[in-house]
C-alpha cells in the first residue's frame, strides 16, 4: 500500500513564501535582504525555506524592475468601509487626474477595487502579478501595516493618503490636521460653539482631521468635538446622518464633515428637517469637490489640490521606477468660504 502524500507547496512569490513561513510578507523581505530587524532564528528558517522550494531572495522584486508593461495598477483598498462605492466624488476626481497624468507620460490604468476583509493578501498579490510596472494605492484606509510590510521590499509604489513621521511608504496627500484646524477655526469663526465631526475616525484621513479640529475646540476652550461615525457607503450615510441630526438638533450648532459627500447629505438632511442652515447649524465640508459648487446653499469647505495630487503620485512613481527613493509629499489645504459657514 502506497502512502498518501500531501502535494508540495508551490512557493512563485514573496506572498507564498510568507504564508508557508507563517510570518508577514514584510518579515520575509527583510530577513532575505539580511536585515537586522529579523531575529536569526527566524531568518535562518525563512532563508531554508527560500532553499528548499527554489526561490531566489529578492527574485520578485528584481523580476518586476525588469518588466515592462506599460501597465501602472491603482486600487483602492476599502477596509474601513467595504460598502463605500468607486463611484464616489472623491475617487472619480482623483481617477480622472490620475487617468490624464499617466497618458500622458505612455502609461495604462488597471484599476482594482478590493476589501481586505477577504483578500488579505491584495497588495502582494498585485505587484506580484506581473501585470504591471509599478502601483498607486488611494488611500490608507485600515491597511497601513500591510502597505509598510510591502514598502519594505517594494520600490514603485506611492500612496494617497496622511504622512506619518518615520513611515516606510512613500505618501502624496494633504495635511489633513492642518485642514481639519481650518474647518473649526471657520466654524469658530461663523459663531458655532458646540461642534460635531461627521465621519469614521477608524480611517487615518479622517482621524487627523477631527485630531485638527479638536486641537482648536482645546485652544478655544470650546466643548470636545463629538465624533458621530458615519459611513461613506450611499446605502448608510444618509440614514446614519438623519438619526445623528435628529438625536442633536438643539444641541449643536456647527458640524465638520470628513468629505463634501457626508456634508452634502447633511445639507440634504437639515433641511428635510426643517434646520436652517447657516442659520441654526454652521456646516463646513473637505475636499472641494464640484458638488461644493453646487449645492444649496454652496458650500464652505477645505479644499485638497486634487490634480496637483495626482501630478505628484505620478512624478514619485515614475522617480522610483527608474530605481530613486523620494521623499513623501505633503500639500497645504485651503479653505473656500461659502455660503454654510
Amino acid at each position: 500500500m502506497t502512502e498518501d502524500r500531501q502535494p508540495r507547496p508551490v512557493v512563485r512569490n514573496i506572498s507564498d513564501l510568507a504564508r508557508l513561513a507563517g510570518v508577514s510578507t514584510g518579515t520575509v523581505s527583510r530577513a532575505l535582504a539580511g536585515k537586522s530587524l529579523v531575529n536569526a532564528k527566524t531568518r535562518e528558517r525563512i532563508e531554508a525555506l527560500a532553499r528548499e522550494h527554489g526561490f531566489r531572495p529578492n527574485q520578485m522584486a528584481s523580476g518586476l524592475r525588469r518588466q515592462k508593461t506599460g501597465v501602472i495598477g491603482v486600487v483602492i483598498p476599502l477596509g474601513h468601509d467595504s460598502r463605500q462605492q468607486v463611484s464616489d466624488g472623491f475617487f472619480m476626481t482623483l481617477l480622472g487626474h490620475l487617468a490624464d497624468e499617466l497618458t500622458r507620460e505612455g502609461y495604462d490604468l488597471m484599476l482594482r477595487r478590493v476589501v481586505p476583509e477577504t483578500d488579505a493578501d491584495w497588495l502582494d498579490r498585485f505587484i506580484g502579478s506581473g501585470m504591471i510596472d509599478g502601483v498607486i494605492v488611494i488611500g490608507q484606509s485600515d491597511q497601513y501595516d500591510r502597505i509598510e510590510d510591502v514598502a519594505e521590499g517594494y520600490l514603485p509604489m506611492v500612496v494617497w493618503g496622511n504622512h506619518t513621521e518615520g513611515q516606510r511608504h512613500c505618501v502624496v496627500g494633504t495635511d489633513n490636521r492642518l485642514g481639519g484646524r481650518l474647518a473649526a477655526e471657520r466654524l469658530a469663526a461663523a459663531g458655532a460653539r458646540r461642534l460635531v465631526f461627521l465621519g469614521d475616525t477608524g480611517a487615518i484621513e479622517f482621524a487627523a482631521r477631527f485630531a485638527g479640529a479638536q486641537d482648536v475646540a482645546a485652544r478655544l476652550g470650546l466643548p470636545p468635538i463629538i465624533a458621530l461615525p458615519t459611513h461613506l457607503s450611499p446605502d448608510r450615510a444618509s440614514a446614519e446622518i438623519a438619526g445623528h441630526i435628529a438625536q442633536h438638533a438643539g444641541q449643536i450648532d456647527g458640524i465638520f464633515a470628513a468629505t463634501d459627500t457626508l456634508a452634502a447629505l447633511c445639507l440634504t438632511e437639515l433641511r428635510r428637517q426643517g434646520i436652517a442652515a447657516p442659520g441654526t447649524i454652521k456646516l463646513v465640508g473637505f475636499d472641494d469637490l464640484p458638488i461644493a459648487r453646487q449645492t444649496v446653499p454652496p458650500l464652505t469647505t477645505v479644499r485638497q489640490d486634487i490634480a496637483a495630487g495626482a501630478r505628484g503620485l505620478v512624478e514619485l512613481l515614475l522617480r522610483r521606477l527608474a530605481g530613486e527613493t523620494t521623499e513623501s509629499l505633503v500639500l497645504p489645504p485651503e479653505l473656500v468660504i461659502r455660503e454654510t459657514a
